[in-house]
């Protein structure tokens, strides 16, 4: 069994912030694989899923982006997983609009939800997909800038990403990370 982890935050005043990426590739997933209503668990919202053969549990902490790393630990703790078998989806501001990176290991890269997660797992050795939502325009303050609203030209664009992370999560649970390192890199 696989963990896949989309960040965000709970609440209609964060929806379809740039920050809530995370929660939207879920959401993909979860309407086109999903086995399951979305149950309350872990402090957040969890979907079973079946990508590629494989059985996933899809959950999206409601603890708030900067505390996700409670979620990921119980929800890890209780099935008793390892970190190789748990993914991490999440907004990149370093990244141009749209880019797909997938990750095995690494530092936070400043993505506050993910450095929790890091801090409560212990090790930077937990894999991810960051998307890149574009760069932090001049004179914004990066907090402000990842709680914005897409453009309507950037919507359409990130409406197509995420359908793309979202068959990237199903390549991910059946092939592995190296195949999406390659693949979407």
């Amino acid at each position: 069994m696989k963990l896949i982890v989309g960040l965000g935050n709970p609440g209609r005043k964060y929806y379809g912030t740039r920050h809530n990426i995370g929660f939207e590739v879920l959401a993909e997933v979860a309407n086109r694989y999903g086995q399951t209503r979305p149950q309350s668990k872990f402090q957040g919202e969890m979907v079973d899923a079946d990508l590629a053969g494989c059985p996933v549990r899809l959950l999206c902490p409601h603890t708030y982006m900067n505390r996700s790393g409670q979620s990921v630990r119980q929800a890890m703790d209780f099935f008793k997983l390892d970190v190789v078998n748990v993914l991490i989806v999440c907004d990149d501001f370093n990244l141009p609009l749209a880019k797909l990176r997938f990750r095995s290991k690494g530092s936070s890269g400043g993505q506050k939800g993910l450095e929790d997660i890091i801090r409560h797992l212990g090790t930077s050795e937990v894999p991810r997909l960051r998307i890149g939502i574009g760069e932090v325009p001049e004179r914004w303050l990066a907090s402000d800038y990842v709680l914005s609203r897409y453009t309507s030209q950037e919507r359409t664009t990130m409406d197509d990403i995420i359908r793309q992370a979202a068959q990237g999560l199903v390549d991910w649970a059946g092939q592995g990370i190296e195949f999406c390192m390659n693949q979407y890199n």
